[in-house]
């Protein structure tokens, strides 16, 4: 692990670097990325990382190979243990700060914050010309992704969302064997959770706490309405069921669960958005459950096939939570799942119905995956008896692979941020799979989701113009009112 600042001499062989990749890259309207090592690919990158606690250390640690120069957390007392893991490394709790001392300092950004702030602390980043790794949900609003997606054009630099699913051979492999048509049109696909894990459902408490003095609590609030700090409801974690701060179930988890059948399908912008509530929704929470309908028009495919040259009109529905239960440590019973007729087979090989898991129904059999990131698969077509695992699949050998693998060791998670790290290095932003190009697309369609729990009612979409047709009370939730000094870069 180094966690060393560079030498000197380091520092002047980078700028001498960055002078002549700005004269290479021509000027941009904004920092010109630093597009490091295209002459020297083992240099290392000087990474600064915000959020370091919970997925902010993994985030971190995966990146060790690398330089940490350095790390900025809101509440100092919950960063020591990192802090002390990375000496050299300068401490920050304002981001803005870090940019302002040390912007020429750094490569490269990891965002691993509440969902109310990576959209602003990403495109400050990438404004300096920095490549980032943000955590999933890429962004907790609409607009946001959309912005982020263009600043990732404009910008040039390299970007990766953590969605690590993304980074197994599996997942990529079912991407390949959906669109070479193994099951024929996909018509359907349902994504169940065993989300909410945190607090969903509630009011707000009345009073307040006084704040921890190692707790920058305006910082933590950032773009959202000020309200008083209460010890356990808030910070840390469970911000993931509040509607200023996170994006409930389908935010935490629908970038991992929906990702496959999204890149196998295509999807692009759904036409209709539906919600029902299990429980009740109100103006601070997120419910215990939630059943959302997403319907996707025909799309013309990018492989034609023998099996189909358009894919078809598609719905695909999210399940989450359950019934209210008070004695279930998660405050529901996980009982919102798909219709028992179409789960037939998954309990002989699985043992029982599993609390997360992907269906993709098509014309010719199902396909179904009991783990959150798409790495495993059974088959299904439908004159077999039963699934069967891919990997033993035969009819499978004649799809050919078509989509690079990720070439790290490891588990998916290190391996994610490596094939970001390369990305870097290699200056090619297109090895990155996960890149703000396809993950805002994921993130705003599911974002579409919240806006209908949200309005209640019936959205129709249009995508292109990012408006809710006749359903005007929608475009609060499409872009939010950031409070006063906060704004996107």
């Amino acid at each position: 692990m180094n966690s060393n600042r560079p030498s000197s001499s380091g520092v002047l062989s980078r700028r001498r670097f960055l002078k002549t990749s700005a004269l290479a890259a021509g000027a941009v309207t904004f920092g010109v990325p630093t597009l490091l090592r295209a002459a020297n690919l083992n240099s290392k990158l000087n990474i600064a990382s915000v959020g370091v606690t919970n997925k902010g250390q993994s985030d971190t640690d995966n990146c060790n190979a690398e330089n940490i120069v350095a790390l900025c957390d809101v509440d100092a007392d919950r960063s020591a243990k990192q802090r002390e893991k990375y000496p050299a490394a300068k401490f920050y709790q304002d981001y803005r700060k870090m940019f302002d001392d040390m912007a020429d300092g750094i490569d490269a950004v990891t965002v691993s914050t509440p969902d109310h702030m990576h959209a602003m602390i990403a495109s400050l980043a990438m404004r300096h010309g920095k490549h980032v790794y943000c955590q999933k949900p890429l962004v907790q609003t609409i607009y946001e992704a959309r912005y982020l997606r263009d600043l990732a054009r404009t910008s040039g630099v390299v970007t990766q969302m953590g969605n690590q699913g993304s980074s197994a051979d599996g997942l990529r492999r079912a991407v390949e064997c959906i669109q070479g048509g193994i099951i024929g049109q996909v018509r359907q696909v349902h994504v169940w959770t065993n989300r909410p894990v945190w607090p969903q459902g509630m009011g707000r408490p009345a009073g307040s706490d006084p704040v921890p003095s190692s707790l920058d609590w305006d910082l933590w609030i950032g773009a959202a309405a000020m309200r008083p700090f209460k010890d356990g409801v808030y910070h840390p974690f469970k911000w993931r069921g509040w509607l200023d701060f996170g994006t409930g179930a389908l935010g935490d988890m629908a970038c991992h669960t929906v990702n496959m059948p999204f890149r196998a399908l295509r999807l692009g912008y759904p036409t209709k958005i539906e919600a029902t509530v299990i429980g009740k929704m109100n103006n601070e929470t997120y419910p215990l459950g939630s059943k959302i309908e997403f319907k996707f028009p025909a799309r013309e495919a990018l492989h034609k096939t023998m099996f189909h040259h358009h894919d078809a009109p598609a719905t695909l529905t999210w399940y989450d939570g359950g019934r209210p239960d008070s004695k279930a440590p998660n405050g529901h019973d996980f009982s919102n799942k798909p219709p028992a007729e179409l789960l037939t087979g998954i309990e002989e090989i699985q043992g029982e119905i599993p609390n997360s898991a992907c269906l993709l129904v098509g014309d010719e059999g199902r396909i179904f995956s009991p783990d959150d990131y798409g790495e495993q698969f059974f088959i299904k077509r439908n004159d077999d008896k039963k699934f069967l695992h891919y990997k033993k699949y035969t009819a499978l050998e004649s799809i050919p692979q078509t989509i690079p693998r990720n070439e790290f060791k490891g588990d998916a998670d290190g391996r994610q941020h490596l094939e970001w790290i390369a990305a870097i290095k290699g200056n090619d932003p297109l090895k990155c799979y996960s890149r703000f190009e396809i993950a805002a697309q994921l993130t705003e369609i599911m974002l579409l989701g919240c806006v209908a729990l949200r309005v209640g009612k019936e959205i129709h979409w249009d995508g292109p113009n990012m408006v809710a047709r006749h359903c005007p009370e929608a475009a609060q939730f499409v872009k939010r009112e950031n409070r006063s000094g906060w704004a996107l870069a």
